[in-house]
């Protein structure tokens, strides 16, 4: 038996993959410019082109030419849907030419982006190819997608270098014999309470005498048959394998992980800056008894997103299951909010578990809380979730505003990032401004990058006058504090009037400085706005009590 095996895979080998399911995958016939067969191109006529230089071209006589000029990802698809057989495994291929690191390709199924891979940027100038396998539970339409992703870090915006050639589209039925677990999917996590989990697995291509042997957490079974059933244990995480065998040899591997949730437990939480000290377990729902204030409402997409923030910190309200029913306004106050945390490429997210049936108060009007973009490069963990204006700062392009687009803006050297991210709102298509400005915004990070995300046209203004803004002037310190006392200085020693806001706005103190030292000993840990005034010049600051 082995030997015929042996023999049957040399012969495989040289004829290894069934006929191709994609159409015009070489990119050898056009119509006016653009590719046949494809169901979506985002790009115009002069960014995708035909390329019959031998050079760029994996396979045939022409390939495809792709200038990449913009970071919006979701504006950069190239797609063709397929007719699947559900239980056959397929491999799915493109091959990719690079040449510069600026931006990556990406191939996916396009309901859902899973599975999919990307290219490796640090291979420039040579063809390499980008490949995964899929096995559909049942017969399906694919939308094979190709798409272009930038390398933030090395993005150089208004270029036209992020230049790609891409050919070779491949879509075969695998021919060798292989086994792939079809159930549960990777990483998933089972309900607290769950007995027992049915592994699906299938197999295909069988010459005849194999078989799967199961592995879950290092004990293997022999012989096994699909579902495999395995008894499971709250909070613990299971890896399982598949290998399907010729005798004593594995000739094809799956391998799934998956877990059991805790019991869920609800833990009180006072404020947002207690919540955002929290530990991201999804087993852990969290109350908010304290209020929040609902600073925007997201509307352009589906996942009913809110911003809220306290006295002392913000977050993002993210729920895609719509359990927040109530119909939350700018200006609203929330008190009682469950929920689970969980982190999006940095961005902390409050993930609501019950409804709030109403509103705790309304028509709440947010302080304004200044910062400059040294402060928001290197201190935007405080402000995320929250709105700020961002001060000072020069637009580095121009034109008009346009949606899921970053900006850089500068001051002086301090360059920080202004994304434009709501698509409903009037910003969008309205004029980049010249000259120095200030942005009024709610803080964001996406992998360690600090951004503010404007919501209207009217968020992008004037920068703030020296009577309302003049952080050379004056100068706070220690900052955070927690000694009771804070220093103010500035330029001259005429008589400082400090006025100090929680920040939902109202004051907790208002006093003349007679030896430039505030005595916050009565004031609770938090986060306070400073208003300081000497003569005609004033500032607003923010002052962290610990």
């Amino acid at each position: 038996m082995k030997k015929f095996y042996f023999l049957l895979f040399c012969l495989m080998s040289l004829v290894s993959y069934g006929q191709n399911a994609a159409v015009n995958g070489g990119f050898e016939n056009w119509t006016a410019g653009v590719p046949d067969s494809y169901t979506t191109v985002d790009f115009s006529t002069t960014d995708l082109t035909e390329n019959t230089n031998a050079t760029y071209v994996s396979e045939g006589a022409s390939s495809a030419s792709v200038n990449v000029l913009t970071q919006s990802q979701g504006d950069t698809d190239i797609r063709q849907t397929v007719s699947l057989t559900g239980g056959v495994t397929y491999v799915m291929s493109l091959d990719v030419y690079a040449t510069n690191d600026e931006a990556r390709a990406r191939i996916f199924n396009g309901s859902g982006f899973n599975p999919s891979v990307y290219s490796d940027e640090t291979l420039l100038n040579q063809w390499q190819t980008i490949s995964f396998e899929y096995t559909p539970t049942a017969d399906e339409v694919f939308e094979f997608g190709i798409r272009f992703y930038d390398i933030s870090a090395n993005w150089t915006a208004g270029t036209q270098s992020s230049l790609f050639y891409i050919d070779n589209i491949q879509i075969v039925e695998a021919t060798t014999p292989n086994v792939v677990i079809t159930s549960p999917a990777d990483n998933d996590i089972f309900d607290a309470g769950t007995t027992s989990v049915d592994v699906v697995f299938s197999t295909a291509n069988l010459v005849g005498g194999e078989s799967v042997t199961i592995t879950v957490n290092g004990t293997e079974t022999a012989n096994a048959t699909s579902p495999f059933s395995i008894a499971t244990t709250d909070g613990e995480a299971y890896t399982v394998t598949a290998d399907l065998m010729d005798g004593t040899t594995s000739i094809s591997t799956s391998t799934i992980d998956f877990s059991v949730a805790n019991p869920s437990s609800t833990v009180q939480v006072a404020d947002i800056t207690a919540l955002r000290a929290s530990t991201i377990d999804p087993a852990i729902t969290y109350e908010l008894t304290g209020e929040a204030i609902v600073s925007y409402v997201v509307t352009d997409n589906t996942r009913n997103q809110r911003f809220i923030q306290d006295a002392g910190a913000g977050v993002l309200i993210d729920d895609p299951s719509g359990i927040l029913t109530t119909a939350f306004v700018a200006g609203d106050g929330i008190t009682g909010l469950k929920g689970t945390l969980v982190d999006y490429n940095g961005l902390l997210e409050f993930v609501p578990t019950e409804n709030v049936a109403a509103a705790s108060s309304t028509g709440n009007v947010l302080p304004q809380i200044i910062v400059s973009a040294s402060e928001l490069i290197n201190n935007g963990e405080a402000y995320e979730g929250m709105l700020i204006t961002l001060n000072n700062v020069t637009f580095q392009d121009t034109g008009v505003f346009a949606d899921n687009t970053n900006y850089s803006v500068a001051d002086g050297t301090d360059v920080t990032v202004c994304r434009v991210t709501f698509a409903d709102e009037d910003l969008i298509g309205s004029a980049i401004p010249t000259t120095v400005s200030s942005i009024m915004g709610l803080g964001t990070e996406y992998n360690g990058t600090y951004q503010i995300f404007p919501r209207y046209a009217s968020d992008v203004a004037a920068a703030l006058s020296v009577n309302n803004f003049n952080d050379t002037a004056f100068s706070l310190y220690p900052n955070p504090t927690n000694t009771g006392f804070v220093s103010i200085s500035s330029t001259n020693s005429d008589a400082i009037s400090v006025q100090v806001f929680d920040i939902l706005g109202k004051q907790v103190k208002n006093e003349t400085l007679s030896n430039n030292t505030l005595n916050v000993s009565n004031l609770k840990s938090g986060v306070y706005i400073v208003k300081i005034t000497q003569n005609n010049a004033s500032t607003t600051k923010k002052l962290v009590i610990n």
